[in-house]
C-alpha cells in the first residue's frame, strides 16, 4: 500500500516541477542578494545626515561613532529595517501559502479574518484605551496597541478554526466562509468605534490603518520577531503538502500527505504571521498577493521553492517601500501602505491582463 502510494506520488513531484526547481534555486541566490542590497540601502538612506559608510569608515579606522551615528544607525534604522524584513516577507509567505491552500489566486491572509481581527483588536484601544485601568497603561506603555492588536488577531484566529473544525477535521471551504462572515463582523464592530472615535483618535486610526515601520524598537521585536520567524520557517516547510492539495485533497491523502496536519499548520502559521505583522505595522496591503504571482510568472508554480522566494522578495519589497516613504516628503514620512497600494495594484492588473492575453509583456 504505502509502494502504491509512494509510486502515486512520483510523477507530481519529478514531473511538472523537476524543470522548475533549478529555476527557484537560483531565484533564491539572487533574491538573497537583492535582500542584502536593499538592507544596506536601507541602513544608508535616511532623513538624517548620518552617512552609514561614513560610519563604517569610522569603525575600519578604529575610530569611535558619535552619540548621532549610534542613535540614528542601531536605534533607529536597524530595528526598522528587521521589522521591515520580518512584516514583508510575514505577508508574502502568508499570501503564498493561503492562495495553496484555497487554490484561489486571489486569496490573501486577510481572507481569514486575522487582518480585520488585529485591526479590531487596535481600534479597541484607540478609541476606549482611556478607559482601562492605569496599571495596564503602566504595564504595557507603547506596547499596548500592538497587544491588543496581536490577541484580536489570536482570539480571531480561534474562533476560526473552532467553526471550521469538526470531529478533527477542518473544513476548508467552511473556513473561507467562515472568514469572510468574520471579517465584515469585525469590520462592523470596527465601524461602530470609528464612530464614537473624537477627532484626534479619528487621525491616530487613519495613519494606523495606512500601515508605518515609523515605532519599530528592539523591545518591540524582541516579541514579535521571534512569533513571525518561527511562522515563517514553519510556513515554508509545507511547500510539498500545498503541491499536493493542489490537485485536491484526495489525491493529496492517497499521496501519503497529512492532509488534515498540512491545513492546521498553515492555519496558525499563517495567522500567527500575519497577526503578529498587523500588530506591530498596521495594515500594509498588497504585498501578500502580488509577490506569489510575480514569483510563479518567473520561476513556477512549485511551493517548495516559492516559498522561500516569497519571503525574501517580500521583504525587499517591503524595505523598498519604506525607503522610498522616508525621503519622498523628507522631512515628513508618507505612509507606506499608500505605496504598495500605489506600486501593488497596477502590477498586480498587469498580471490579470497579461493573463487574458491582453498585453504581451
Amino acid at each position: 500500500m504505502m509502494a502504491s502510494d509512494t509510486t502515486t506520488d512520483q510523477p507530481f513531484v519529478r514531473g511538472p516541477f523537476v524543470d522548475r526547481r533549478s529555476t527557484a534555486r537560483r531565484a533564491h541566490l539572487w533574491l538573497g542578494l537583492l535582500l542584502v542590497l536593499v538592507s544596506l540601502a536601507s541602513l544608508a538612506v535616511g532623513a538624517s545626515g548620518t552617512s552609514l559608510w561614513g560610519a563604517l569608515l569610522k569603525l575600519a579606522q578604529g575610530e569611535a561613532l558619535t552619540l548621532t551615528e549610534r542613535v540614528v544607525l542601531w536605534d533607529i534604522r536597524a530595528p526598522r529595517l528587521v521589522m521591515g524584513i520580518c512584516v514583508g516577507s510575514a505577508l508574502a509567505v502568508s499570501g503564498a501559502v493561503m492562495q495553496g491552500l484555497f487554490r484561489n489566486p486571489l486569496a490573501d491572509p486577510g481572507i481569514l479574518g486575522v487582518t480585520t481581527g488585529a485591526s479590531l483588536g487596535a481600534i479597541s484601544i484607540i478609541v476606549l484605551g482611556a478607559t482601562l485601568p492605569a496599571v495596564v497603561h503602566a504595564t504595557l506603555g507603547a506596547g499596548l496597541l500592538p497587544v491588543a492588536a496581536f490577541l484580536g488577531a489570536w482570539g480571531s484566529m480561534l474562533l476560526l478554526y473552532r467553526v471550521s473544525t469538526r470531529a478533527g477535521r477542518t473544513s476548508v471551504a467552511t473556513m473561507l466562509l467562515a472568514g469572510i462572515a468574520l471579517s465584515a463582523l469585525f469590520a462592523a464592530f470596527s465601524g461602530v468605534l470609528i464612530f464614537l472615535a473624537d477627532d484626534m483618535q479619528l487621525r491616530e486610526l487613519t495613519f494606523w490603518s495606512l500601515g508605518s515601520l515609523a515605532g519599530a524598537s528592539w523591545v518591540k521585536l524582541s516579541i514579535a520577531a521571534p512569533v513571525i520567524v518561527v511562522a515563517v520557517a514553519l510556513a515554508c516547510t509545507l511547500g510539498h503538502g500545498l503541491n499536493g492539495l493542489a490537485l485536491g485533497e484526495a489525491a493529496a491523502h492517497h499521496m501519503g500527505i497529512p492532509v488534515e496536519r498540512t491545513k492546521t499548520v498553515a492555519i496558525l502559521a499563517v495567522s500567527a504571521a500575519t497577526g503578529t505583522a498587523v500588530a506591530i505595522s498596521g495594515g500594509i496591503g498588497f504585498i501578500g498577493i502580488v509577490v506569489p504571482h510575480l514569483l510563479r510568472l518567473a520561476t513556477g508554480p512549485d511551493h517548495r521553492g516559492l516559498l522561500v522566494n516569497a519571503g525574501l522578495l517580500g521583504a525587499s519589497l517591503l524595505l523598498a517601500a519604506d525607503m522610498i516613504a522616508r525621503v519622498v516628503v523628507s522631512p515628513a514620512e508618507l505612509p507606506i501602505g499608500i505605496l504598495t497600494a500605489l506600486l501593488g495594484a497596477p502590477v498586480f492588473l498587469w498580471i490579470l491582463l497579461r493573463k487574458r492575453g491582453l498585453v504581451d509583456m
